[in-house]
């Protein structure tokens, strides 16, 4: 698919992975629309990190279905009216809580909790991936493009949904979840033109790995094999380009891990 005269929705744009991503495709010649939950910060990096005519925040709740639906509507339509047709999307918006099934008293961790990490990573991407999909399937295909595809969806998977270490019970599943979902979406949209694609992480420099203490980094560091560090947001959004550039690369999860194969801890 050609990425430049595109646009492309991207969840979790403001921060990490999603940040990136945005960023590369802009300077490919596209737009994004910029999808989080932080209004405040949302308005900042899209004014301060963007163009003003090549990206457009939206505030959304990606465990909202209807809040979903309303800012995939108003992405298509600045699209549209822009010239920049709906190219796809990359689901980026995740969260991670660590927790063991049982505490140390033996009581189980809070079901809401792993509720909520569910809604988000794994209903929250099904949710966005659908509604872009659908957006895609209205309009017509390019006749630039040599297959006549209508546009490209990229999930975010992760190694813990492959090998969940401990204390990763909801993130593990979520993410599991996502990669799980690749193949199934791929030949529901496959008669429309949209591939759907997967990127399972390993461990990246992003805010969501801020927090760990060095011990836990050194530790997930020691378990790859080359290079053993920590990947850059910049590797992981040159990953998505070649996914939405290379139109044989459908229903399948690439993992982008330095051979890491997690251990327990």
């Amino acid at each position: 698919m050609i990425i430049s005269n595109r646009t492309f929705i991207v969840s979790g744009g403001i921060s990490g992975l999603g940040l990136a991503t945005a960023k590369a495709i802009v300077a490919q010649g596209a737009r994004v629309a910029l999808l989080d939950r932080n209004e405040d910060l949302g308005r900042e990096v899209s004014s301060s990190q963007f163009e003003p005519a090549s990206a457009r925040f939206y505030c959304v709740d990606v465990t909202d279905a209807d809040d979903i639906e309303r800012v995939v509507g108003e992405a298509s339509r600045w699209a549209a009216d822009a010239g920049y047709p709906l190219g796809g999307c990359v689901c980026a918006a995740g969260v991670a809580f660590a927790s063991t099934t049982l505490d140390s008293s033996g009581d189980p961790a809070s079901i809401d909790t792993f509720k909520s990490v569910v809604d988000i990573n794994l209903i929250g991407s099904y949710a966005l991936a659908t509604f872009v999909a659908s957006s895609l399937a209205h309009q017509p295909p390019l006749e630039s493009e040599p297959d006549h595809e209508r546009g490209a969806i990229v999930l975010v998977s992760s190694v813990a949904g492959l090998e969940g270490q401990k204390g990763q019970a909801a993130y593990g599943a979520s993410k599991g979840g996502v990669a799980s979902l690749v193949l199934p979406l791929a030949r529901d949209l496959a008669r429309w033109g949209i591939r759907v694609n997967a990127i399972a992480p390993g461990v990246f420099e992003t805010p969501m790995a801020g927090p760990m203490p060095n011990r836990v980094k050194q530790k997930l560091v020691s378990q790859l094999e080359f290079p053993q560090r920590f990947g850059q947001p910049e590797e992981f959004a040159d990953v998505v380009l070649a996914l939405f550039r290379n139109g044989m690369l459908n229903g399948t999860v690439i993992r982008l891990d330095g051979a890491t194969r997690m251990g327990k801890i």
